[in-house]
C-alpha cells in the first residue's frame, strides 16, 4: 500500500490515525460474526452450508468494490445498517484523506459492540448444551 501511495504521489493525512480504530473494530465485527454463528452451528448443521452463501451475498451488499455514493438514495437507509459498510467507508476515509462519514461509523460501532455482546451472551448461554448436541 505505502508503495503505492508512494507512486500515485498521494500523501498521508490526519485520517491516517484512524486506521488502527478501525481494524479494531473490524476484529470485534469479526469476532462478534464468528461466535454467533460457532454457536448456531452447533446447533444448527445447516448453517455449515449457508455461511458462505450468505458471505458472498452480503459481500455484494457491502460497498467493496464500489463506493457508497453509488448507491441510490432511498437505499442509503438500508446500507447504513450494513455494519461493514461504515467500516469500510472508514478505511477509505483514512486511506486517502476524505472526510469520515460520521452517522455510519458511529451506526457501525453501535451495531459492532451490540452484536458482540449479543453473541457473547448466546454463546454462554448455549456453551453448557454443546458437549451434549456434539
Amino acid at each position: 500500500m505505502v508503495i503505492l501511495m508512494l507512486y500515485y504521489r498521494v500523501t498521508p493525512t490526519m485520517n491516517l490515525l484512524m486506521l488502527p480504530f478501525m481494524v479494531v473494530l473490524t476484529a470485534l465485527l469479526a469476532l462478534g460474526v464468528g461466535m454467533w454463528m460457532s454457536a448456531l452451528n452447533v446447533k444448527y448443521r445447516d448453517i455449515r452450508y449457508a455461511l458462505p452463501f450468505a458471505i458472498q451475498l452480503l459481500m455484494f451488499a457491502t460497498p467493496i468494490i464500489y463506493p457508497s455514493s453509488m448507491v441510490p438514495a432511498p437505499w442509503k437507509h438500508i446500507l447504513i445498517v450494513n455494519p461493514l459498510a461504515g467500516i469500510i467507508e472508514g478505511y477509505r476515509s483514512a486511506l486517502f484523506g476524505m472526510p469520515f462519514h460520521w452517522t455510519s461509523l458511529w451506526i457501525s460501532v453501535a451495531i459492532t459492540l451490540g452484536l458482540l455482546v449479543y453473541s457473547a451472551f448466546y454463546f454462554k448461554s448455549t456453551e453448557r448444551t454443546f458437549a451434549d448436541i456434539v
